[in-house]
């Protein structure tokens, strides 16, 4: 008994459970040929992005661009759909197009091209690409401190973070080494690394009896809080900070904390604080 393919089939579940693009050699294989797929196209059940790829209509806008474009999305725009932290204020479109390929041209493209080693996926590159591209693209601390987020996340398998290490240059893999898992924002991880290039070792995540848990301790009576705005936005919130910071005083502790245009915006007022903090804590000791 003969079956019409499109009684039995629907190329746009299909291209959807397969990620939201496909090729069309992988789609005939599955029962679509060509004809079959054209007619698709015509009544707007799917889309042809570029010559032999198909895309179900509702493929991510990014993700659209990227195929067009010639490659796999990758880099800051894999990581923000990952929820990741990124240091980065870029609205374009980041592409993995592998060495020697060529981009198609497009309208109002604004893609930037990575060109890294490796054959881009369809459609999007796997986290531990696009975190290594990353680096590539915006240096080591918007790295180290994606890497300490995805972590955090759980997004990372113990195999993938010695992926992530494998991929970068010797020199950059002490990065991969200093992170932890424990890091409560972006911001903690900045500035952790700053203060360790400078040779100051900071605790993390210490528990203070009377006071609760605090972001860092130098020294062993500097207590250091980075204050992002989501947690720390408020008169509740404040009043709650200024308890601690009061609590921790009555037991000799002295208190700085920062927020994200300090550290991103006015390091230098902030490392200068951190420095002066130290000698007088250092002199009362």
């Amino acid at each position: 008994m003969a079956f019409r393919v499109d009684a039995m089939l629907s190329a746009s579940d299909t291209i959807h459970r397969l990620g939201g693009v496909a090729r069309s050699a992988h789609l005939q294989t599955l029962g679509f040929d060509r004809r079959h797929l054209a007619a698709c196209v015509a009544r707007g059940e799917i889309r042809r992005v570029r010559p032999g790829v198909f895309a179900s209509k509702a493929l991510a806008d990014d993700v659209h661009t990227a195929v067009v474009h010639g490659g796999a999305l990758t880099c800051v725009n894999v990581l923000r759909r990952s929820g990741v932290w990124t240091l980065s204020d870029s609205d374009a479109v980041h592409v993995w197009m592998g060495p020697g390929r060529h981009t198609r041209d497009h309208s109002g493209c604004r893609c930037i091209n990575h060109y890294q080693q490796g054959t881009p996926p369809l459609g999007m590159a796997s986290l531990v690409s696009a975190l290594l591209h990353f680096r590539q693209c915006e240096g080591d601390e918007a790295f180290f401190a994606a890497f300490e987020s995805a972590w955090r996340k759980r997004l990372l398998s113990r195999s993938q973070r010695d992926q992530v290490r494998a991929g970068l240059p010797a020199r950059a893999r002490w990065l991969v080494d200093f992170a932890r898992p424990d890091a409560d924002s972006g911001l903690e991880s900045l500035l952790r690394l700053r203060l360790h290039l400078l040779g100051i070792a900071l605790e993390c995540q210490v528990n203070i009896l009377g006071v609760g848990r605090v972001d860092f301790v130098v020294g062993g009576r500097l207590i250091i809080e980075v204050d992002g705005k989501e947690n720390h936005d408020g008169a509740t919130m404040r009043h709650k900070d200024l308890i601690r910071d009061a609590a921790a005083s009555a037991l000799g502790y002295e208190t700085l904390r920062f927020d994200y245009a300090q550290i991103i915006h006015d390091w230098p007022a902030v490392q200068a604080s951190i420095a002066m903090a130290l000698q007088r804590t250092a002199q009362r000791a």
